[in-house]
């Protein structure tokens, strides 16, 4: 009886409603209850320190996440147009293309029109002025001789100065190139470069598109390149070389023995290659001026043959004949020749070796772990020059100057012209 009196004592006197929570349960112990008073007061708060997080301080961080997390969308938003922009990149090439094959078609047709036109018109005058010799009244022929000599020296100095046939090869070597560089963005669009499409892709891929554009420009005046400079120099049709980010490791696929080849090829570009084409353009170049001075000349002085035959001065038609036959004959060499495509046509090629060696020594200037794949150069080194890859590695004799003189390098390094 004693037991459940105690028992029903300590029901009563430890009820749930007067038990504090913890976690989630009450807590049994009456020890732990909290003795109310009318004079005691609440727990205060601690203090927050100047350490602590203030409010302030939490504006500044929310802040910085806001402006991180807008970068990094902006940055998703920049990297999502790379594919678009390459696209119009090669869309613009492609266009570029085809209008410089359109238009070399045209000036390729200036050239034989031209040709054809001045020697009908000298080869004309000069029988007129023959004949004028024999006629009666010799002044209606020696008249007409002598305006169809000046109109062909007329035309003569103007086809001389635009070099039709050079201005088509100009044209010709520009389709090519911007269909190659359309070929190659739209191969990095896709992934086929070894990596992923990024910012720095569609930046190189349009210098390349103006560096091409002001080496070979479409309109004839003004921006015409120069017919007879007086400095020869190669064509340059792509842009300053910059590093670019390579995957890989370590050395990238390239040895100390790819290295000694790689400098041996770019020497022997340097002074067998390009000095050639630079020589061979300089040669050129002056039989192109000798033969666009003697046929004007030529012309011209059978004009003035002409006309004095008319009028009964001089030795009658023979310098006219004579004058006539022989501006034919030099305008067939010149523009039928066409000596301006073959200069032109040896300064690209001279182009062609000096951009091999600049990307040689490119790539032999920076960290192994940032040029292209060691043997993937190769591979490209070696099909550009025309040689298998044990005829490329066979240069590499020719790396250090201390081994031979440039006076002793006998090889070429392109077998491809």
């Amino acid at each position: 009886m004693a037991s459940l009196q105690s028992h029903s004592l300590l029901s009563s006197s430890l009820r749930p409603s007067q038990l504090p929570l913890c976690r989630g349960k009450w807590r049994t112990g009456a020890a732990l209850r909290l003795p109310l008073s009318s004079k005691s007061k609440p727990p205060s708060l601690p203090m927050l320190s100047h350490s602590n997080i203030t409010m302030e301080g939490l504006a500044r961080t929310e802040q910085t996440m806001k402006t991180n997390n807008l970068g990094h969308k902006e940055e998703q938003d920049s990297s999502s147009f790379v594919i678009p922009k390459l696209l119009a990149v090669a869309e613009a090439a492609a266009d570029r293309a085809e209008m410089h094959a359109i238009i070399g078609e045209q000036r390729n047709n200036w050239n034989h029109l031209f040709l054809h036109s001045i020697n009908s018109i000298t080869l004309t005058a000069a029988l007129m002025a023959g004949f004028s010799a024999n006629a009666e009244d010799s002044l209606p022929l020696g008249l007409c001789s002598t305006v169809l000599f000046a109109s062909a020296a007329g035309l003569m100095l103007l086809v001389n100065k635009i070099q039709p046939s050079q201005l088509a090869e100009e044209q010709r070597n520009a389709a090519r190139l911007f269909k190659q560089l359309e070929r190659s963005i739209r191969a990095t669009s896709v992934g086929l470069g070894g990596g992923a499409a990024a910012e720095y892709d569609v930046e190189e891929s349009m210098e390349m598109v103006l560096a091409l554009q002001k080496a070979y420009p479409l309109p004839l005046l003004p921006g015409m390149l120069e017919k007879f400079p007086k400095s020869v120099e190669p064509t340059k049709w792509w842009p300053k070389l910059r590093q670019r980010r390579r995957k890989g490791a370590g050395r990238n696929g390239w040895s100390r023995q790819m290295e000694e080849e790689m400098r041996g090829v770019a020497r022997v570009l340097k002074v067998k290659d390009e000095e050639q084409y630079v020589r061979l353009s300089k040669l050129v170049r002056d039989i192109n001026k000798f033969l666009a001075f003697a046929g004007p000349m030529l012309a011209g002085l059978a004009a003035a043959g002409a006309a004095a035959s008319s009028v009964g001065v001089g030795h009658g038609s023979l310098p006219a004949v004579v004058g006539g036959a022989l501006a034919a004959v030099v305008n067939t060499m010149e523009h039928g020749g066409q000596v301006g495509m073959v200069f032109e046509l040896f300064r690209n090629c001279a182009g062609f070796y000096r951009r091999l060696e600049e990307e040689i020594e490119f790539n032999l200037g920076e960290e192994e772990k940032m040029r292209e794949q060691g043997e993937v150069f190769e591979v490209k080194m070696a099909l550009q020059l025309g040689r298998s890859l044990s005829e490329l590695r066979e240069l590499a004799s020719y790396a250090s100057p201390a081994s031979c003189e440039d006076e002793e390098i006998n090889d070429f390094a392109g077998k491809l012209f």
